[in-house]
């Protein structure tokens, strides 16, 4: 009989938040911006109860399902159809180049056509190489284009 070897990384949409989640949002967000506030259980749960909004985690299963990584999906309806956009795309740093990101990425391509978007979109730093490489990887192709942010 042959050898099967067993995924090393479990990907799941969030249902019940805890505080085992909470305390890895805490590890793994600085390590995205260190500037963003550690969220807090209340904001995580606010987070997973939104409509449209997916929170996706990858758990090590060779470090018994420790979190080592996140991401945000969000779906929503425009007048053009249905979209997807992915942020806060995380993995921690004691864990990458180990399937985490690609693992993340490819339940989130799955749970953005399931829910009937068009297209899926993300920006990623220049500076972030190897998350661009990931994500070229996985289908996604750079636009031409302008991003903009206000920040009242």
């Amino acid at each position: 009989m042959a050898h099967v070897e067993e995924p090393a990384v479990e990907v799941t949409a969030v249902t019940a938040v805890d505080e085992e989640l909470v305390a890895a949002l805490g590890r793994l967000l600085p390590q995205l911006s260190p500037s963003a506030p550690v969220p807090t259980l209340a904001a995580v749960r606010d987070v997973v109860a939104a409509p449209g909004t997916t929170l996706l985690i990858a758990r090590d299963l060779q470090e018994g399902g420790r979190i080592v990584g996140v991401l945000t999906l969000v779906v929503f309806r425009i007048p053009t159809g249905v979209r997807a956009w992915i942020e806060d795309v995380i993995v921690d740093e004691t864990a990458r180049g180990r399937g985490a990101g690609e693992a993340l990425g490819r339940a989130a391509i799955r749970h953005g056509i399931a829910r009937g978007a068009r297209t899926i979109e993300l920006t990623s730093r220049p500076s972030r190489e190897a998350a661009n490489r990931l994500y070229e990887r996985l289908g996604f192709r750079r636009r031409d284009t302008n991003v903009y942010r206000y920040a009242p």
